[in-house]
């Protein structure tokens, strides 16, 4: 005998839903359209202080919070976008708060993550850094606290009625568990060492595209390098195509003027610039040569004397300079603003050979 096809049963509502719910979604469903960027919050064991200090911020910042049954939001989201990709309804599960707003998503996260909540310590939490019971008045009466201080070896005395502290005493060290006694005494002292901050979950862009709390954390200085990089690759590719930028015409123009110094030099070409270099070039040469020929024909009566110092023109002077600022600028910071003139020029100094 054949078996019988076994059939899915779906569940179809059939009853309309509550008003307050209705409500709820269309509340939902102008939000989604009215901000570009949705922030999911797992709220679980985060503390109501640190809820409502956020709130008020966020609220500044021109943010709408919003906490509602994750049913609700997949409602909307259904009825707003016909249709919720699985990655999206993998978000919705546990208890959420939902941040509206139009910033853009990676910098109110990196401000989220910055600006932790202090609140006090509770057993079984992590010490940022030495916890301290600092000397003085505690204004607490004597009585069965004192034990606590005793078992945590904080030094006290009682003076005028209230327990002192007799000195500054580490009561929990940094990265060491907060026990219970360690919390209570860090209560009765108003010291609030916890930083906490929202845990993200995952962004909404659009509601459509998921970005990870991972895919948020961006690296600024990476990135900054990246961008240097790719300005300083910019620039000389520029530079060498000649590109006509303001930025670019006044390296190329020195470029071009060094290229047709060097060129009019070696051809013996005469103008008022080139006239210096070229005797300079030709006493150069005829010194050279007098140094080869004197020890082979002594009977020619040549006389090799030292030449004279080129006396340094403008140009060379200025040559000269740029090469003395460059050593000079040699901090990290320098090197990553992309190359200057004076190095471009520089690159293209050499006239002579």
């Amino acid at each position: 005998m054949a078996s019988q096809p076994v059939f899915k049963r779906t569940y179809v509502r059939t009853k309309p839903y509550p008003e307050k719910k209705v409500r709820i979604v269309d509340e939902l469903k102008e939000l989604f359209s009215k901000y570009e960027t949705v922030l999911i919050i797992d709220i679980h064991e985060t503390s109501n202080r640190v809820l409502q200090e956020y709130r008020f911020w966020l609220r500044r910042r021109g943010a709408r919070v919003i906490k509602a049954k994750n049913t609700l939001v997949l409602i909307a989201l259904r009825q707003l976008m016909n249709d919720v990709s699985e990655d999206i309804e993998k978000l919705f599960t546990g208890e959420n708060l939902l941040i509206f707003t139009n910033e853009n998503p990676f910098e109110i996260a990196r401000w989220i993550w910055g600006t932790g909540v202090r609140r006090e310590a509770m057993p079984g939490d992590i010490a940022p850094f030495d916890l301290v019971a600092p000397a003085g008045n505690t204004n607490m009466s004597p009585g069965p606290i004192m034990s606590k201080f005793g078992k945590l070896k904080i030094p006290i005395k009682v003076q005028d009625g209230k327990i002192w502290i007799v000195k500054d005493t580490v009561i929990v060290k940094k990265g060491d568990k907060i026990n219970e006694d360690a919390a209570e005494i860090l209560k009765k002292l108003s010291i609030r060492p916890i930083f906490e901050t929202l845990k993200i979950k995952a962004v909404i862009l659009r509601g459509k595209h998921v970005i990870t709390a991972d895919e948020l954390k961006l690296d600024a200085r990476t990135y900054r390098s990246m961008i240097e990089d790719a300005v300083k690759g910019a620039f000389n590719l520029a530079v060498n195509t000649a590109y006509p930028t303001p930025e670019v015409l006044r390296i190329s123009i020195t470029k071009a003027y060094m290229e047709a110094m060097n060129l009019a030099i070696n051809a013996r070409y005469i103008t008022p610039e080139t006239a210096q270099y070229i005797l300079i070039k030709a006493a150069s040469e005829a010194h050279a040569l007098v140094s080869i020929i004197a020890p082979k024909a002594p009977e020619l009566g040549l006389q090799v004397t030292q030449q004279p110092q080129q006396v340094k023109t403008e140009t060379e002077q200025a040559r000269a300079e740029k090469k003395t600022e460059e050593k000079k600028e040699t901090s990290e910071e320098e090197k990553k603003e992309g190359p200057s003139e004076e190095d471009i020029a520089a690159g293209f100094s050499n006239l002579f050979g």
